[in-house]
């Protein structure tokens, strides 16, 4: 068996070698698409992510040969301690070519870890709640769209070998955007569209700052509760705001009012994933033009993800509250099948959170992927 060795990340050079395991790992898997390099040191970068500011953060790369075989990062953030308890540390980002690799990383990973008095080791967090989440364990048979994971079927029986037990599983779930919902869900659409106390209406983009600012008070009150959940600081909204903005569009981003208050949302993305799938990570010297003309020049919007839905705690156990999620995956699916969308991801959602996939698969949408997050007591 060849050498591992394990180097924490000191450098740029060690941080291309870390996010270029993906070209080792996937090499042979067509469903893989390869982020942009430029995209990956910026989010991984403590000068231009604001996650940095309330977490302790390091990044591990697995050798062979010199050559990058595994990644993964170990974390604390404190504002998950606050939520969730302490002694609470995350991994992520995690990647190996093989078992002995797997088990080398998690070996640096929780040693990390214990060392700063961690004693729960979870994840996959990449970084955050609030960015990519879960170990993929059932849907690899489709690229995985933009902020969502990708993997090997082996990871989870690599993970659970090491003493990992399931935490949470996440779901995707799929909806065919040329095709017409239920007629029941019709109707619900139609009677919520007459109800004289429900305006749905598109975010206006001129006051875009202030709209996403509506988006995210609806977020942090809706989702409070919610297994995992870490709230947005003021520095991590503001730079979501400057990372979503040339993804947004008013007519697949909708805030839905109930007397005049701001009661729910949904934000939907183009599948970024798909628009650069030839491009190999690399912007230059033509990637550039390609993504350009595909994101901005083109008006055909094939896929898009919804990453984003909320409804304020206060209305969802009343029957208004079922109704507006209805309202907006309706809205959604009209505007971007005008556009010649024909497929849409909604989640990730909570497997526990059976109302929210009720909704959607009334609606005709299925479960097509799950991802896990693993939990191991390491004191």
């Amino acid at each position: 068996m060849k050498q591992i060795r394990v180097e924490q990340v000191q450098d740029k050079k060690g941080l291309l070698d870390f996010i270029n395991v993906t070209r080792t790992v996937y090499k042979d898997d067509p469903n893989f698409v390869q982020p942009l390099t430029l995209e990956r040191l910026d989010s991984l970068s403590a000068a231009k992510n604001p996650y940095f500011e309330h977490t302790e953060v390091a990044f591990f790369v697995a050798y062979q040969n010199d050559i990058p075989v595994g990644s993964i990062s170990a974390q604390i953030d404190s504002l998950a301690q606050e939520k969730w308890g302490p002694n609470l540390g995350h991994f992520g980002l995690f990647e190996a070519v093989s078992q002995e690799v797997a088990t080398a990383l998690f070996d640096q990973a929780e040693t990390w870890l214990k060392e700063r008095g961690m004693k729960r080791m979870q994840g996959p967090w990449s970084l955050s709640a609030n960015e990519q989440c879960g170990m993929l364990i059932d849907g690899f048979d489709t690229p995985n769209m933009i902020m969502m994971p990708h993997g090997l079927p082996a990871y989870q029986d690599w993970t659970a070998a090491y003493g990992f037990e399931k935490a949470k599983d996440l779901y995707a779930l799929q909806i065919g955007v040329d095709k017409e919902p239920p007629a029941r869900i019709k109707r619900i659409w139609e009677n919520a569209k007459k109800n004289e106390h429900i305006n749905l209406r598109k975010i206006n983009m001129k006051d875009f700052d202030n709209e996403l600012a509506i988006i995210f008070d609806i977020f942090n009150d809706a989702w409070q509760n919610n297994w995992g959940y870490v709230p947005f600081t003021a520095a991590e909204l503001e730079h979501t705001a400057k990372t979503l903005k040339p993804l947004i569009k008013d007519y697949r981003t909708f805030i839905v009012e109930y007397d005049g208050e701001p009661a729910g949302f949904m934000v939907s993305i183009p599948d970024v994933n798909y628009k650069i799938r030839d491009l190999d990570g690399n912007l230059f010297p033509f990637g550039i033009f390609k993504l350009i003309w595909r994101m901005f020049l083109s008006k055909r919007e094939d896929r898009f993800r919804v990453p984003l839905m909320g409804i304020r705690q206060k209305f969802q156990k009343k029957p208004v509250g079922a109704m507006l999620p209805f309202m907006m995956t309706e809205e959604t699916r009209i505007e971007m099948h005008k556009r010649g969308g024909y497929f849409c991801e909604m989640g990730w959602i909570l497997e526990d959170n059976g109302g929210m996939i009720s909704i959607i698969e009334k609606t005709g949408g299925s479960i097509y992927k799950t991802m896990r997050i693993w939990e191991k007591e390491i004191a």
